[in-house]
């Protein structure tokens, strides 16, 4: 069984800066696609960001250029740095587990299959 454990979150200001960072249990991690997703209140999941087991990346439009997000295989830990945050990027963030080990980096949610509780970011304005 995989556990994903999502921190980092919290209030920040405008234009400001967060790390988010998901530990994952086991000994697979290597061979699986990560996803970040987020949801706001009232919204449906959306996606954020993913990276494939060879370390290639997909950003949806709406944070390409300010979020980026990166792995450490060594430390089973998947990274969503997000820069010039605005108060739309409010939203609880969750990461996945991608459910087949291939290089996929969709953003289609149902090709994920583990998912962490999620951490809430807040953006002030």
């Amino acid at each position: 069984q995989v556990q994903l454990v999502e921190s980092g979150g919290g209030l920040v200001q405008a234009g400001g800066s967060l790390r988010l960072s998901c530990a994952a249990s086991g000994r697979t991690f290597s061979r699986y696609t990560m996803g970040w997703f987020r949801q706001a209140q009232g919204k449906e999941r959306e996606f954020v960001a993913a990276i494939s087991r060879i370390g290639v990346t997909n950003h949806a439009e709406v944070v390409k250029g300010r979020f980026t997000i990166s792995r450490d295989n060594t430390k089973n830990t998947v990274y969503l740095q997000m820069n010039s945050l605005k108060p739309e990027d409010t939203a609880v963030y969750y990461c996945a587990r991608a459910a087949r080990d291939d290089t996929t980096t969709t953003g289609d949610p149902s090709a994920y299959s583990y998912w962490g509780p999620g951490t809430q970011v807040t953006v002030s304005s």
